[in-house]
């Protein structure tokens, strides 16, 4: 395995610019002394699986020998499995689009990242349910879909008020089991110009009790979403606006006052993807450089630096310790102090 380490190179007129390096000594940039709390002083990112179309949604699997991790590839169209001995295998086939021609749901086009050009029909976000079951975004099928203990696939939603949705891109579930989704149209054939568009907005909905409810259509792109430990914050991100929201989340799962929690403002890169949580409400987002950490007040405490740009974050390991990330075209992990919120949901 390849130890790849990269660093921050200057500071100019008082901004912190973010550049990748091979020549540095560090893979993290400490721009808050809380971050020693979170990353080790010794942290190195370990790339450990690469060749992917698009990787991204990943989660961590539980099971009696300590577990694995799954990952969407949204060019392949599978979800793949990586297991602690290295070895990288197909999962689930077919995972974001079960037919045959793409072009007759409107899915498909090229992906906004300079590297690789291909129809995102695959699956996005993963999840666990209370029941331990796998359920995803199925990007190309335009639906949520729960993963069966006998391998079927039960439909949990896929039309808002009669009409698809777009390209389901990240979800969350709450401790109580509501579901929380965000359905830009980064897998529709251009976009918010498809010809087979049916919403006229990009959504971030909620599945609660088997009813779907729109939260907001304010957001350009949304894709990451993430509770704080208490659960009275909703963060969400959009990629487009390049800015982090947080939410008040009420009692009946709705969410209101919606406020600027970190500017991730970038002339480079696009912001803003997907997120994560760790137990003393740290966030986790990726971002310019690498993998944003902010703190619970919204203050951008620290950045760890990645060779290509990252899609998601998601803990792992028996201890949570492990933050595995998803590169455009690879796997990295590097070890923390601190454990993270893992579904299934509390």
């Amino acid at each position: 395995m390849k130890l790849l380490t990269f660093v921050l190179l200057v500071t100019t007129l008082g901004m912190n610019v973010v550049t990748r390096s091979s020549q540095s000594q560090s893979s993290v940039v400490r721009l808050d002394p809380k971050l020693d709390e979170i990353v080790p002083a010794n942290a190195e990112v370990e790339k450990i699986a690469e060749g992917f179309g698009i990787a991204s949604g990943p989660v961590w699997v539980p099971d009696n020998g300590g577990g694995y991790l799954l990952f969407s590839d949204l060019i392949a169209n599978v979800i793949d499995k990586w297991t602690p001995d290295g070895k990288v295998s197909i999962f689930l086939r077919q995972s974001g689009f079960t037919g045959t021609d793409a072009s007759s749901v409107g899915v498909g086009g090229e992906p906004n990242n300079g590297v690789t050009k291909g129809a995102i029909i695959g699956s996005n976000g993963l999840t666990l349910d209370r029941q331990g079951r796998i359920v995803f975004c199925a990007q190309g099928d335009r639906a949520i879909i729960r993963l069966e203990k006998n391998g079927g696939r039960t439909v949990l939603a896929d039309r808002y008020d009669g009409k698809r949705f777009n390209s389901p891109n990240e979800l969350v579930y709450k401790s109580d089991q509501s579901l929380y989704f965000t359905d830009p149209t980064s897998g529709l054939h251009l976009r918010d110009n498809a010809p087979k568009r049916e919403l006229p907005f990009n959504g971030i909905f909620l599945l609660r009790q088997g009813k779907v409810q729109l939260l907001s259509k304010d957001f350009p792109l949304p894709n990451g979403l993430a509770f704080s430990p208490d659960e009275q914050y909703l963060y969400v991100n959009d990629t487009k606006k390049k800015m982090i929201t947080r939410f008040d989340v009420q009692p009946d799962d709705t969410i209101s006052n919606g406020r600027l929690f970190v500017d991730m403002n970038n002339d480079k890169e696009d912001s803003g993807h997907g997120m994560k949580v760790d137990k003393n409400g740290n966030v986790y987002c990726a971002g310019p450089g690498g993998l944003w950490i902010m703190s619970p007040d919204g203050k951008h405490i620290g950045t760890i630096l990645t060779p290509e740009r990252l899609t998601e974050p998601t803990f792992g390991d028996a201890d949570g310790k492990t933050l595995y990330m998803t590169g455009i075209t690879s796997l990295f992990r590097v070890r923390l102090k601190i454990e993270g919120i893992r579904p299934p949901a509390r």
